[in-house]
């Protein structure tokens, strides 16, 4: 690719960029948030197209004006959202368009047995014939790696793969990286976490404001020289809270003995004043569902949580919103933004009633001074307040999830991955944004699978295992070894007791 350039609507996404792949090398992708790396990768894939440039395959220049004729070339996109029919199985949403038939009618034997074959050489344990609506986040981002591989791919791009996914599940994707690697396919893989560029990459190309860079091959890769090349500073990504000394401190939120009928058992814990307490374990330990419990997405079927030491009863959301809990999800796009409405309509969608008078009637300038208040705070990027959520980078659109929680101004913020899809810049301003509402009396929750994460915000740590607590850590004693042994060892025990 030779000098690309895109703009959208107030936006110059990409200027001049240089790019290039070599068959069987993995090139890990690298840059902040609005950098340009999904743009540049859609471009490729047929998605959007180019205001400028050219692009040569084998040689031969080529335009590619859509998907299937990027497809048709070898190129194969496995995008961060994903993009799943939820009401069809697994094999049809990885044969979607190309389902084999018998006559006039579709062949569901002979998809299914397409399917079983492809996942199985894959490793991936998934059985064809179930609707991917039942499945788990982390079952559907491995259906989305089986649908861009079935089109037999000499290129894949993978945009953030692994957000999703156990470790178990990272591994088996790294084998089967390399397993293409060495059949000569040509990987582009885009990603925020440093562990995964020193696995992965043959070579690192990074952009930054939608220029390029400069690129890295495997020898001369450093993880601080690519970080300042990304951000253009240097960052310290090392370090840990202040001690936090809770004895006459508040507790705002007291939960005992949770449970729901599906995973949750006797989940218990105390959150004070200006603490920012995290909650780790392995993928399926219950994180996320207690905090669903807690705000009413879910249903509980034992327990009590206390506000400010008052009995409360959260049957639903709204609930916990009137409480003084805000809860931003792990799906930003599914569950927390309205993607067609305005940066200003969403930093505003949580507290409606203080932008309009006894009449209903929204008062349009007051809501947009506010959303451009936190816009400027959290630096978020956007030509205007009144650009559509969906126009902007992943990134963003977590800022502006968090804007919606700020100008509620509640007591309690459950922040569940707060920095999922976020590159290394963009989380420190998210880190030091958490330790400032916790400085000013916040209490915070942070659920996070990254323990560097979890590490580095959190005064007290609960491990959590199948549903349970498995032990709770103060930050000095923390270290990533010291969670895992507690998530790990709870776990074998469950599992030897069952």
């Amino acid at each position: 690719m030779h000098g690309i350039s895109k703009s959208f609507p107030g936006v110059k996404a990409l200027q001049d960029v240089e790019f290039h792949l070599d068959a069987g090398e993995v090139l890990v992708l690298v840059g902040e948030n609005g950098a340009g790396k999904s743009t540049l990768m859609k471009i490729l894939s047929g998605i959007y197209q180019r205001d400028a440039g050219t692009i040569t395959i084998d040689g031969r220049e080529v335009d590619i004006t859509g998907p299937t004729q990027a497809q048709e070339l070898g190129i194969s996109i496995i995008h961060q959202e994903m993009n799943l029919m939820p009401d069809l199985t697994v094999a049809q949403n990885i044969y979607l368009g190309r389902e084999p038939r018998r006559g006039p009618m579709l062949d569901e034997k002979a998809l299914n047995q397409r399917a079983a074959a492809l996942l199985e050489e894959l490793s991936i344990q998934l059985d064809p014939r179930t609707k991917v609506s039942t499945l788990t986040v982390a079952a559907q981002q491995m259906v989305e790696i089986a649908k861009a591989l079935s089109f037999d791919a000499r290129v894949l791009i993978m945009d953030e793969p692994t957000s999703a996914l156990t470790d178990t599940e990272v591994e088996t994707l790294f084998g089967l990286i390399d397993s293409l690697r060495d059949k000569g396919t040509g990987i582009i893989y885009i990603s925020h976490r440093m562990e995964e560029l020193r696995r992965l990459a043959d070579r690192v190309t990074v952009l930054r404001d939608g220029q390029y860079i400069g690129s890295l091959e495997r020898e001369e890769i450093d993880v601080p020289t690519i970080i300042e090349m990304m951000v253009g500073r240097t960052i310290d990504t090392g370090s840990k809270p202040e001690p936090f000394d809770a004895s006459d401190r508040e507790v705002v939120l007291k939960v005992e003995g949770l449970s729901t009928r599906s995973l949750l058992k006797d989940v218990g814990f105390e959150l004070r004043r200006g603490e920012i307490l995290g909650f780790a374990g392995l993928m399926g330990a219950g994180r996320t569902e207690t905090a669903r419990a807690i705000i009413g997405a879910d249903r509980s079927s034992a327990g009590t949580v206390e506000v400010h030491g008052r009995p409360v009863r959260i049957r639903q959301p709204a609930d916990a919103v009137r409480q003084g809990i805000g809860y931003l999800s792990e799906d930003r796009k599914g569950l927390g933004l309205m993607l067609e409405q305005s940066v200003t309509a969403n930093t505003v969608s949580a507290s409606l009633g203080g932008f309009s008078n006894l009449f209903g009637v929204m008062n349009d300038r007051r809501a947009k001074r506010t959303a451009q208040k936190h816009a400027e705070e959290l630096r978020t990027k956007t030509p205007s307040v009144e650009q559509e959520v969906k126009l902007l980078s992943g990134g963003n659109q977590q800022k502006v999830v968090i804007a919606k929680w700020l100008v509620r101004d509640c007591d309690v913020l459950i922040f569940d991955e707060p920095t999922r899809g976020i590159d290394v810049g963009a989380k420190e301003e998210i880190y030091r944004l958490l330790q400032a509402l916790a400085a000013d009396g916040k209490s915070i929750i942070v659920i996070s699978s990254e323990l560097p994460e979890v590490l580095r915000l959190s005064h007290r740590i609960v491990v959590m295992a199948n549903g349970r607590i498995a032990g709770e850590l103060s930050s000095e004693e923390a270290t990533q070894n010291s969670i895992m042994d507690l998530a790990t060892r709870f776990d074998a025990a469950e599992g030897a007791a069952a």
